[in-house]
């Protein structure tokens, strides 16, 4: 049904790859997402050493016989020093995962440019999540392989230029010979089909696999997002220049009266701490942490496996298609 540069790079069903999430991707989500013949994504901040890190990686082996890909992550963090990306980079290289996918800070400036041709030597494909032109064309010149072009509406960081998906995919496309996909307020066929369109060449998706059976996450938060509207999330962080997406709640109504009087890093950063946010995962406390998602929720309205989710959505894409056809057709 598919065939685009990224179905064919890695041999997957569909064009459809799970973004990074702090403590939820997990090798049992990962595997699943493969498995239902998308890409699924093991997080590896989720790991602060080796050991633990490369068993991560062969566990989702033993659960998958699909490619998958593995998010670093390098950004300013009090729980990741930068002495672990190294770290990450060299055990993806020694295991020989299909994909890495780099938010932040790019890869061959925090590690060194020797990362990419070792990376590239082991047959790790690269890509790097960026929200402008510029960087697309930075990565594009430093050897990378595609492009996750994050719109505005993303969970998580997005870049503060704050440029949406609608604009930033088709400039991107435009923009570098690579292939692009699309990320940002992708949850269901249509905005598959519209990605696609638009000139990517497969779309990323994060929020939308927390409302999955496979998920390790509790129920709560579960169903709080198939009630919540895509007018539920909230920016905060512009004032220290950490800009974050996160579900509207009473923590972050917290951080941002904080933020609005002038309150700097270290007034900010215990709303924000690492094992706040684990817990509400685990707890289903929705309003006690950051839970970084993105304005795609208005679009979630069930939880379903992951196939069930991405045999839906290819569905859904093609009756897209075909109806867009008949009504080209009409006029």
């Amino acid at each position: 049904m598919f065939k685009t540069r990224i179905t064919e790079m890695f041999g997957i069903k569909y064009p459809i790859i799970c973004g990074a999430m702090m403590n939820l991707c997990l090798p049992k989500l990962c595997a699943a997402v493969s498995n239902a013949g998308g890409m699924g994504n093991i997080t590896a901040a989720n790991w602060r050493d080796e050991a633990s890190f490369r068993a991560a990686i062969q566990e989702t082996r033993g659960l998958t016989d699909k490619p998958f890909t593995v998010n670093i992550t390098i950004l300013p963090s009090v729980r990741v020093s930068a002495d672990l990306y190294p770290m990450y980079v060299r055990v993806c290289a020694e295991e020989r995962v299909a994909a890495i996918e780099v938010s932040g800070a790019p890869i061959d400036r925090a590690v060194g440019k020797d990362a990419v041709e070792t990376l590239k030597k082991a047959g790790v494909r690269l890509f790097h999540k960026v929200g402008s032109v510029r960087h697309a064309l930075h990565a594009e010149k430093a050897g990378y392989d595609g492009i996750f072009a994050a719109g505005v509406e993303e969970g998580g960081h997005p870049l503060n230029d704050d440029v949406t998906t609608m604009l930033l995919t088709p400039r991107i496309a435009e923009a570098v010979k690579i292939p692009v996909v699309t990320v940002g307020g992708i949850a269901d066929g249509r905005s598959l089909a519209a990605a696609l369109a638009l000139g990517a060449d497969g779309v990323m998706m994060a929020s939308r696999f927390i409302a999955t059976q496979e998920c390790q996450v509790h129920d709560n938060i579960k169903q709080e997002l198939v009630k919540r509207q895509e007018n539920d999330t909230i920016l905060f962080g512009k004032s220290i220049g950490l800009q974050g997406r996160s579900l509207k709640n009473e923590v972050i109504a917290k951080y941002l009266e904080i933020e609005a009087q002038g309150g700097g890093l270290e007034a900010l950063m215990p709303l924000m701490a690492g094992p706040r946010v684990q817990k509400a995962w685990e707890t289903g406390d929705v309003d006690d942490a950051p839970l970084m998602v993105g304005q795609s929720i208005g679009l979630i309205h069930d939880v379903p496996t992951c196939q069930e989710l991405l045999d839906r959505m290819a569905a859904e894409a093609l009756e897209t298609y075909q109806g867009l056809g008949r009504k080209l057709a009409a006029e």
